[in-house]
């Protein structure tokens, strides 16, 4: 598939997560195998307002092509103002967001409010378009509950827009992330639109975004909460879509390099007391479902300094090495 001048192989996505597609997530996503990352969702309102965060948040130095950038608001021409900064923030590509259904974002018509506004919807999306010379994106949900179903409407409008791809995440607002993504739309969209389809929703494995794909005849996927505490997955889904293989997961030692190099991109672009905060988080899921991991979390939680979470991590990662090589 292709967006813009980007040729994209069986594209898997790092969604767009707010508080977590930092920069240095991105890094680690990229160091891991991963391709395509999202930024977190940047508000046009703060753009517009020179918010100093917001735009560090724009900091994609380094970073490789395809960056990008997910905004979000839903007032046309501060869309196009907004969008016009992001492009000369050398982003390559906009994705607009019409899916967020966190109350905050809802409440001000912003994000999957827009799936209740249908004109405004393909308004901003058109504005967008027309205001930036790189392709512009656009990520929706099905509907606002199960009784306004708006995604193959919203879809076939958006495409007349000039939209580049659309990604599908397959549960109402309603739903927020609860119950089972319902794939059976992802494919009636494809069948309905040319232009690319990506499919979101309940993807864990490398097996299920090749079953995704399969069901649906979606062009690519796109993971968000099955990489948290496991960034390598995009890596993995990557390759075993282009090639057949299924890699495993990496050994303990090569995860306690993963985790500590993401700790450090942290602390370089937030500093020690942000980044320690960050990475409290973040450590909590790197750890799910080892032993203890209860008893590590409350330490992780009250560590006062960098080179206290460092010891933690050692400890941890190096035990788990240990008995693995005692079982081999």
């Amino acid at each position: 598939m292709k967006i813009g001048n980007y040729s994209l192989n069986k594209p898997v996505f790092m969604a767009p997560m707010a508080g977590i597609t930092d920069k240095a997530f991105r890094e680690i996503i990229q160091l891991t195998g991963g391709k395509y990352a999202f930024t977190e969702m940047i508000s046009d309102n703060a753009l517009l307002h020179q918010n100093c965060k917001t735009f560090q948040m724009l900091n994609l130095d380094g970073e490789e092509e395809p960056r990008i950038v997910q905004l979000f608001g839903s007032d046309p021409d501060q869309m196009t103002e907004a969008a016009k900064i992001v492009e000369r923030h050398k982003a390559n590509i906009i994705d607009i967001n019409m899916g967020c259904p966190t109350p905050k974002i809802v409440k001000n018509g912003e994000g999957a409010a827009l799936l209740k506004d249908l004109d405004r919807a393909v308004k901003v999306a058109r504005c967008v378009v027309q205001a930036v010379k790189i392709p512009v994106t656009v990520k929706i949900r099905l509907g606002w509950d199960d009784l306004s179903i708006v995604a193959l409407e919203l879809a076939s409008r958006l495409e007349k827009t000039g939209i580049s791809m659309l990604t599908v995440h397959a549960r109402t607002r309603e739903q927020y992330y609860s119950g089972k993504a319902d794939w059976k739309w992802i494919g009636k969209i494809k069948q309905t639109i040319q232009i690319p389809v990506i499919g979101n929703g309940d993807i864990q494995s490398p097996e299920d975004a090749l079953r995704m794909i399969r069901e649906t005849g979606c062009d690519g996927v796109m993971i968000a909460r099955g990489a948290l505490g496991n960034p390598w997955l995009i890596g993995r889904v990557q390759h075993y879509l282009e090639t057949g293989e299924l890699l495993p997961e990496p050994e303990w030692k090569q995860k306690k390099e993963i985790i500590l190099k993401h700790f450090e991109k942290l602390l370089l672009y937030k500093g020690e007391k942000i980044g320690l905060n960050e990475m409290r988080k973040h450590a909590a899921w790197y750890i799910r479902g080892i032993r203890n991991a209860t008893e590590y979390r409350n330490q992780f939680m009250t560590i006062q300094d960098s080179a206290g979470m460092r010891r933690i991590f050692h400890r941890i990662f190096d035990e788990l090495d240990e008995k693995d090589n005692e079982i081999k």
